[in-house]
């Protein structure tokens, strides 16, 4: 996993990973575990090769619960390469406004490594599958962070 930034304090509170295998893309998950974002905010560039998801990310890297009030959420986009396909379930295209919560990155290799599937783990049973020739994504926060009342819950056992 490498972190990117340019020196610039502005940048210092904003995430910028690289994930080249399954170690680097289980942190990407986890920075992005209950992210929300909308059908609309989901792009394929089938020349390019490259799926875009721009999301609302629950900034979990601040650290424990110590009775706070107030999370932060950041607005970031993730990038994902050398992708040779997209298929979804569960999610109408259709429906731009439709809003997603993510929960998960998988991997999944192919007979041949290293391509495989990269899936996009969706709450309500949804998903979005990238087969792609290899792992190679960026995350990468593009804006300031905004004070949020709700902290993301999830049932013991899951």
């Amino acid at each position: 996993m490498r972190h990117v930034g340019n020196g610039n304090d502005m940048d210092m509170d904003r995430l910028k990973l690289v994930a080249l295998d399954e170690d680097d893309l289980a942190v990407l998950s986890a920075c992005l575990q209950d992210a929300v974002f909308k059908t609309a905010d989901m792009a394929f560039l089938k020349a390019g090769r490259t799926f875009t998801l721009e999301a609302n990310r629950f900034v979990w890297e601040d650290g424990a619960d110590t009775g706070r009030k107030t999370w932060e959420r950041r607005r970031a986009v993730l990038a994902a390469k050398r992708v040779n396909a997209v298929r979804s379930r569960g999610i109408d295209l259709a429906a731009g406004d439709a809003v997603h919560a993510l929960l998960a990155l998988r991997f999944k290799p192919a007979a041949e490594a290293p391509s495989g599937t990269l899936e996009l783990v969706l709450a309500g049973g949804a998903s979005v599958a990238l087969d792609v020739e290899c792992i190679e994504m960026q995350l990468q926060d593009t804006g300031g962070a905004w004070g949020t009342e709700f902290k993301p819950r999830h049932p013991l056992g899951l």
